[in-house]
């Protein structure tokens, strides 16, 4: 299995955001990721 490039809890620190309300553009440049690798 490939090795993740973001800790687990990085990512639900994106999650979460989304969540509750942040657009998924903002959160991807805040956390320096592309749309891509969120909605992957």
């Amino acid at each position: 299995m490939k090795k993740s490039r973001f800790t687990e809890s990085q990512i639900i620190a994106v999650l979460r955001e989304v969540d509750a309300g942040m657009k998924v553009e903002d959160g991807c440049c805040q956390h320096s990721i592309s749309n891509a690798t969120y909605y992957n």
